[in-house]
């Protein structure tokens, strides 16, 4: 089983016009991202977001299905919201991953733009095969921030369509590269 984690990062994340912004949590992505992560192996699903607000939502939600009146009528949901940890930041995470005595991971960002440091889904799965821990990171509202991705180790190959098109959900797209990397 590969030694991936998973980040759905709400700061530091860009709107629209470019501007740094943390963005708001949102139910859909927790319950999909979760699953989809539950289904391929992914070791944990870290939500990063600083606002107080947000934590407690994540909180909230994750609680209805653990320990709430989800948690007898939909176990199996239970089963993909129990891999969510809330950190407020990257390093957070980082040092959170290193406590189970693995190291630091290497940090790959996701990104809807070409770069000339992408590196393809063959090469990152072949990468996966060392047993060494992986952070993918996931970029809400509309992507990581320029600042974010030039500190990543590696940045992954954008999702192409069959169209000038490009804005797939974080969800969808978690979901699309999650079957590119670890799926049979």
């Amino acid at each position: 089983m590969p030694n991936l984690y998973v980040a759905l990062t709400h700061y530091p994340v860009v709107n629209k016009n470019g501007s740094t912004i943390a963005s708001a949590v949102t139910n859909l992505d927790l319950h999909d991202i979760s699953r989809a992560a539950k289904t391929y192996g992914v070791r944990s699903l870290y939500v990063i977001t600083p606002l107080a607000d947000q934590k407690a939502l994540v909180e909230k939600i994750v609680s209805h299905w653990l320990s709430g009146y989800g948690s007898t009528y939909n176990p199996q949901r239970g089963e993909a919201l129990e891999l969510i940890c809330i950190k407020d930041s990257l390093d957070d995470v980082i040092d959170h991953i290193c406590s189970n005595g693995e190291g630091a991971p290497k940090i790959v960002a996701t990104c809807a733009r070409d770069s000339h440091r992408s590196i393809n889904f063959g090469k990152f799965r072949e990468m996966l095969k060392s047993g060494k821990p992986y952070l993918l990171v996931f970029g809400t509202a509309w992507g990581l921030s320029e600042d974010f991705i030039a500190g990543a180790d590696y940045i992954l190959e954008p999702i192409k369509g069959n169209t000038g098109y490009n804005h797939l959900s974080v969800r969808s797209a978690a979901a699309i590269i999650l079957d590119r990397l670890m799926g049979n």
